[in-house]
């Protein structure tokens, strides 16, 4: 499908020299002098970089038809990490160097949900919180719960996060996975 400048909105996915973007912000320019224009903020959905763009205003793009599909995390096999389709319960393999670093977010049973484009998996969108184990840190102490001095402590997955002084081994801890931060104990 073919849009215009003036059909931008914020998410959007559209395609620029045969590559997906993400629209994150967009602004339309009427200078004084010369023609309408609009910034754009755009993000590859293949390797993750943000660059700024600029389009005469009517341009025309192809909008991407992007679908979703919830899945569930199974396993791993040396660098293949396997997840069934919820609904058709068909497996699917993908590997370790398109998930990058989100490997060290999946816990075996994690319900994640694919982002496909033309029946193709482009990217993996995990939960935005996520419990895990810490197996090893510091020992905490009584009574440093008051204050913000934060500790490093590697988790179940082999992630590394900050948490604060009280947390110890076998904590089951709550995580951003957008941040890569320490939000609670559970």
């Amino acid at each position: 499908m073919i849009i215009s400048t003036t059909d931008f909105r914020n998410g959007m996915a559209v395609v620029v020299n045969n590559e997906l973007y993400y629209i994150i912000e967009f602004q339309h320019v009427k200078p004084g002098k010369g023609g309408a224009f609009v910034r754009t903020k755009l993000k590859n959905l293949k390797s993750g970089l943000c660059v700024d763009r600029t389009f005469r205003s009517g341009e025309k793009l192809e909008k991407a038809e992007l679908s979703q599909r919830k899945v569930e995390y199974l396993y791993k096999v040396e660098k293949l990490f396997y997840f069934m389709d919820l609904d058709s319960y068909e497996e699917i393999s993908l590997p370790e160097e398109m998930l990058g670093k989100k490997v060290l977010y999946l816990k075996e049973n994690m319900q994640v949900t694919f982002l496909e484009h033309q029946n193709k998996v482009i990217d993996v969108e995990l939960p935005t919180f996520i419990n895990l184990k810490v197996v090893n840190t510091e020992g905490g102490i009584k009574g440093n719960t008051v204050t913000q001095v934060l500790k490093p402590a590697t988790l179940e997955t082999g992630l590394m996060i900050n948490v604060p002084l009280f947390i110890n081994i076998d904590d089951q801890i709550r995580i951003d996975t957008r941040n890569n931060s320490y939000i609670e104990r559970v």
